[in-house]
């Protein structure tokens, strides 16, 4: 399986432990690391009509500074209908917060929460979700 992995979140210790759990997973697609939101924002408007830069799956923290994983999900659901390919698109938090969770169920754009911390199971369950 090579799919394209985006990983949204501020903490660089759960980016470096994500990437080493896809690749302990054996998934060999690339991984885009963005550090916050905006960033991840910019990259998915500029690259919004090509379908090989764009992710497969994308995992987004909720709670970071500047822009959170809401503020990102409001402005990114301008752009999904641009996009070429679905995305499957998984909130990741510590949060056990039920506001959070009933918030995620009534967002369409969201394919799934993911509690941290993030596991090698979670990863793959989360991949079987992609569309070929």
């Amino acid at each position: 399986m090579t799919p394209k992995i985006c990983v949204i979140d501020d903490d660089t210790i759960y980016q470096f432990t994500t990437k080493k759990i896809i690749s302990n997973a054996g998934i060999k697609g690339e991984v885009l690391i963005f550090s916050d939101a905006e960033n991840a924002l910019e990259f998915f408007s500029t690259e919004s009509e090509n379908r090989d830069n764009l992710p497969d799956i994308i995992f987004l923290d909720i709670n970071m500074p500047f822009m959170d994983g809401w503020q990102f999900l409001d402005a990114f659901a301008k752009i999904v209908p641009r996009f070429p390919k679905s995305i499957e698109v998984f909130l990741v938090s510590s949060s056990v917060d039920e506001a959070d969770t009933d918030r995620a169920a009534k967002i369409p754009l969201i394919s799934g929460y993911i509690f941290k911390p993030f596991t090698k199971e979670k990863l793959l369950e989360s991949l079987s979700r992609i569309q070929s």
